[in-house]
């Protein structure tokens, strides 16, 4: 991440940041399940499947919904850009947060799976990212890696993109509890303007 362009990190920190805030909105307001965080829907599944519970029709339901917006993420990075991936997202946080207005939590949260997924590919035009934006266990093996290499001169400070790229989704993730708590659903339509706003003014993507 160190060789990635300040622009290309600080996009990527505000994606994660509103990785983060859903996230924390769908888990409260799903009872426990994710929205960008795959991995937990995964165990969730497995420990649905063990009690035979629909948590676990829940939880594959997310999953499935998710791959399809990294396909349509994929698609869109292809034959348009970084700002076509962006739009794609915005749109489908808009649709979650109408839903979530008119009080329809799966809808929503389905949405905002299909979002998460899709946001996965806005760097596909930058040569890619070293780490994850809708999930972290990647981003704080960097970190790891990084501090051991803290001996070294002129790595010193490697460690320090990936941290602030996890301390983003900790960020997004606190306003999105405290805006759920007060807000309930309807928490997700600063997630939708700021994604919108993300898609207008970002730096990437000129070309689109």
């Amino acid at each position: 991440m160190r060789q990635q362009t300040r622009r290309v990190r600080a996009v990527a920190a505000a994606l994660s940041c509103n990785a983060g805030y859903v996230d924390a909105v769908g888990y409260l307001s799903l009872g426990g399940f994710f929205v960008s965080f795959m991995s937990g829907n995964s165990t969730q599944l497995g420990v649905g499947i063990a009690a035979v519970s629909i948590d676990a029709l829940i939880a594959f339901g997310l999953i499935g919904v998710f791959v399809l917006g990294v396909t349509a993420g994929a698609v869109a990075a292809r034959h348009g850009s970084s700002r076509a991936v962006m739009r794609l997202v915005a749109l489908a946080l808009l649709l979650a947060a109408i839903m979530g207005s008119l009080q329809q939590a799966g809808i929503a949260g389905a949405l905002v799976a299909f979002a998460m997924g899709a946001v996965n590919s806005t760097f596909a035009h930058e040569g890619g990212l070293p780490v994850g934006l809708t999930y972290m266990t990647g981003t704080l093996v960097r970190v790891g890696q990084a501090l051991a290499t803290l001996p070294a001169a002129g790595h010193r400070l490697d460690w320090l993109p990936y941290a602030l790229h996890w301390l983003a989704l900790i960020a997004g993730a606190t306003v999105g509890a405290i805006a759920q708590r007060l807000f309930g659903l309807e928490a997700l339509w600063l997630s939708a303007v700021a994604m919108f706003a993300l898609a207008i003014w970002s730096p990437l993507g000129r070309e689109f």
